[in-house]
């Protein structure tokens, strides 16, 4: 039994795209921040219920992971970390309604989880809706959740209402660090628009190619840097603010959290690399490696056995 055992659930947020949860298409937000949920005193059936919806997952069989974790939540009705989970399969199965309504219950229990709101965002936009139509529903006045509402606005290129939310928030490093990012898109997106020509338009389309490419060039050099754990988790997350679909990002800022000591956000994170992996076997391996050796972290050897078992030898 795990007494005590944290489990955040991610599987993100939202993206700037209706499919958060299909790897081949580009989404959402952001990372993050990743919001622990304590979860004490599982029973082993629980513990057996949680872990085979997660296998059933892996596999796609998305009916069976529902029942799984509906048992769960039989079993912890008020766990949010299970309702998240259920919100993001149902998405999935594309079982939208059902998403929904589990992603605001999720979202309504922890609303500071930037998570929660980045998976409530993408049901919500997959079906042509706004935060507007739950707003009575979640805690709207609560400045963490403008803050990573902000964050997905600006990821979705969507930057004036970001402008608006934040302008209205309290003052503070990472506000202001905000406001300036969307400030500068802002400008950056009117001397485009003032652009008509084909030759511009290719050059803007580079301009993104290239800086998508340079956060990974740059996040390989830290890698290779004994002391370059810190930059790296700094580097991927604005990475992952701006492409939010790439694995390799995840795997980055998972790394180094692994790094840090936080195992437990290390697997939330390297656990949602997986949701946006396609045939990249090298890297898979190397995610894998870093989820067995969170797991090993957290004193979970059967869990951590599973991931070592998926590495591939000779990638």
């Amino acid at each position: 039994m795990i007494n005590k055992y944290i489990f955040s659930v991610l599987v993100v947020g939202i993206w700037m795209v209706p499919s958060y949860f299909h790897a081949q298409e580009e989404q959402e937000i952001q990372v993050e921040e990743s919001a622990e949920v304590f979860l004490e005193d599982y029973s082993d059936e629980f513990q057996e219920n949680f872990f085979e919806g997660l296998k059933q997952k892996g596999i796609q069989n998305y009916d069976r992971a529902i029942n799984y974790l509906l048992e769960c939540k039989r079993l912890q009705p008020d766990n949010a970390a299970v309702v998240h989970e259920l919100a993001k399969l149902y998405f999935l199965d594309k079982n939208y309604t059902e998403s929904l309504v589990y992603a605001v219950d999720a979202v309504s229990s922890i609303p500071d989880n930037y998570w929660y709101l980045y998976t409530l965002m993408t049901t919500l936009k997959n079906q042509g809706n706004t935060i507007g139509s739950v707003a009575k529903d979640i805690p709207m006045t609560n400045p963490i959740l403008t803050e990573n509402l902000a964050k997905i606005y600006y990821g979705q290129e969507n930057y004036e209402e970001a402008l608006t939310l934040v302008s209205a928030l309290k003052p503070s490093k990472s506000v202001s660090l905000l406001a300036q990012k969307i400030k500068d898109a802002i400008a950056l997106k009117e001397k485009s628009n003032n652009t008509l020509s084909y030759t511009t338009t290719v050059i803007v389309n580079n301009t993104a190619t290239n800086e998508l490419e340079s956060y990974k060039t740059r996040i390989r050099g830290l890698l290779m840097m004994p002391s370059g754990d810190a930059l790296i988790l700094q580097v991927s997350e604005e990475a992952l603010e701006k492409y939010p679909a790439q694995p390799y990002f995840y795997y980055a800022n998972g790394y180094a959290l692994n790094k840090k000591g936080k195992h437990r956000e290390a697997i939330e994170v390297l656990e949602t690399a997986l949701d946006y992996m396609l045939a990249d076997i090298s890297l898979a391996n190397k995610i894998y490696t870093e989820l067995s050796t969170a797991y090993n972290a957290i004193s979970n050897p059967s869990k951590a056995n599973m991931y070592l078992r998926k590495v591939k030898p000779g990638f």
